[in-house]
């Protein structure tokens, strides 16, 4: 998994390698997503960062030994970072050994798929689901609320799809199965290998 860590004590924005995803994500709900929401939680951790003797280090251990507001903002930088990285335009099926770790978990990719967007349908309320690496080298499919992420429970978080509002709602209103499905066609799966 790429972590994060801060240049002189500062976490930055992470920049997006596009504009708008192939007609999956639309350039405004980018600006507004990454922009603004993910600005803000970038802007939050920066002011709460200073005493709470987690400076300097690298955004998973601050995941891991956070609570509060610290925990929220964090977990959501880490989140979303993992979420936009692994959107591009090319590399739309599993390759490699995430393939082969995905047939022998699911059956199938298909199988996987129907799964994970299952599993991000129906979420209540708001947060995320994971496809992860656990202890034992195998996948599993979690749910996570608000700012959950998999590496507080001990696992290797590999992709994630966002099901806040805000990741879907100026594109596809209150159809967030639609969006889980529409999001398969821009996975980069060689970045989701390389997490593992």
């Amino acid at each position: 998994m790429t972590d994060i860590t801060p240049t002189n004590g500062i976490f930055e924005l992470p920049a997006l390698p596009y504009k708008a995803l192939d007609g999956v994500i639309s350039e405004t709900t980018l600006s507004f997503h990454h922009g603004k929401h993910l600005k803000a939680y970038v802007d939050n951790l920066n002011k709460l960062l200073p005493g709470s003797g987690l400076e300097g280090l690298a955004l998973t251990e601050i995941v891991k030994r956070s609570q509060g507001g610290l925990f929220n903002n964090a977990g959501q930088v880490l989140n979303h970072a993992m979420y936009f990285e692994q959107f591009g335009s090319a590399n739309h099926e599993p390759v490699g050994r995430i393939k082969e770790l995905i047939d022998k978990t699911f059956g199938s990719f298909n199988k996987f798929k129907a799964e994970f967007e299952q599993k991000g349908a129906t979420l209540f309320g708001s947060g995320w689901v994971w496809l992860s690496l656990n202890a034992d080298g195998n996948l599993v499919i979690t749910q996570q609320k608000n700012a959950e992420n998999p590496v507080t429970d001990g696992l290797r978080p590999l992709l994630t799809f966002d099901v806040w509002e805000h990741a879907y709602y100026l594109d596809y209103q209150n159809r967030r199965a639609d969006y889980l499905a529409a999001l398969w066609q821009i996975v980069d799966w060689k970045v989701v290998e390389a997490r593992l």
